[in-house]
This record gives structure tokens, sequence and C-alpha cells, in this order.
């Protein structure tokens, strides 16, 4: 990589990385793991940076570098891990809110989202938390335009099956745009 394109990658990832950790925590449901993710991620989008023939669109690149860093990790790692804290980090609360409720119903949407399949869970993290369009959710998963469709059907249906049996406050989050993490 010549100093030019090391530059560009520099500015890149100082635009991007906030949103770009972002996803990948919602991908693992772990900060750490995520801030792992990413820079898996970003190593493997260096090494090819030059070779990028769409210098306009660099981010897809890395989300799918991003998608599929997660499902090598899926691969290695056995489901069903915890992480364990010693703490609650705090949150300032809303005027008027429960904070309770909105903890609970935090960690049923994640314990929710944590247990689907890896594509549903990157098409439900990509649509709903990232705000992609059908089409460039596809190139990101390298699949149909109709499956990331077919996907979030069922994502979102094992979601309100799911958050339905963990009680009513968290039901009304998944009914659609309004899930919240």
């Amino acid at each position: 990589m010549n100093a030019d394109e090391e530059r560009q990658f520099r500015e890149f990832v100082a635009a991007r990385s906030r949103s770009l950790l972002h996803t990948a925590y919602l991908l693992t449901g772990d900060w750490e793991q995520g801030r792992d993710l990413l820079q898996t991620a970003l190593a493997s989008t260096a090494r090819r940076w030059s070779k990028l023939r769409d210098r306009e669109q660099p981010e897809i690149y890395v989300r799918r570098a991003l998608y599929h860093a997660q499902v090598d990790r899926f691969r290695l790692l056995s489901w069903g891990r915890e992480t364990v804290t010693d703490a609650v980090p705090d949150r300032p609360a809303a005027q008027g809110a429960n904070l309770a409720d909105s903890v609970v119903q935090r960690q049923d949407i994640m314990s929710a989202l944590r247990r689907l399949p890896k594509r549903q869970r990157a098409v439900i993290v990509l649509r709903y938390f990232e705000d992609r369009p059908d089409g460039e959710i596809a190139a990101i998963l390298g699949v149909a335009p109709g499956t990331v469709r077919s996907q979030t059907h069922k994502a979102l249906t094992t979601l309100r099956t799911a958050l339905a049996e963990t009680g009513p406050s968290a039901s009304s989050s998944a009914s659609g745009r309004g899930v919240t993490a």
C-alpha cells in the first residue's frame, strides 16, 4: 500500500469505524468481541485496499468482511457462551421511563437476537439497526434480494414468538422498524 492509499484507508477508518463497531457489536452481542471482529475485518480490508476496484464504496466490502468473519467465528466457537460481568453499566434514566423495564426489554431483545441463525441475524442487524435497503443488504451478504426478504420474514417471526414468550413489554418492540437495541 503506498502513502496515498494508506492515507485514504486511515481516513475511511476514522470516518466509519464508529458505525462499523456498532454493527460488529450487534453481530456478536458483545463490545469486546465486536472490537475484535471489526479489527479482523479492517485488517483484511487493509491487505486488499489497493486492489479494491470501487473506491467509492469500501464500506460494503468491510461490512461483508464483518459478516464473513462473524460466520467464521460461529464455526469456531460453540453456541451458548455467556459473558459474565460483575456490574451493570450505568445509563441515565429518561424522564418518566422505568429503567428496569427498559433493561429487561433490551436483554430480552438481545437474547432473542443472539438465538437467530447467523444469516437471519445479519439481515435484521443490517435492516433495522443499520437501516439499509434490501439491495445493499443483498450485496453485503452476497445473496439475492428475495433471500433478504425471506430471511427478514423468518427472523421477525422468530423474534415475535420469542418476545411474546418473555412478556408483553418486549413484544411491542419487535413488531417492525421499532426494534431497539
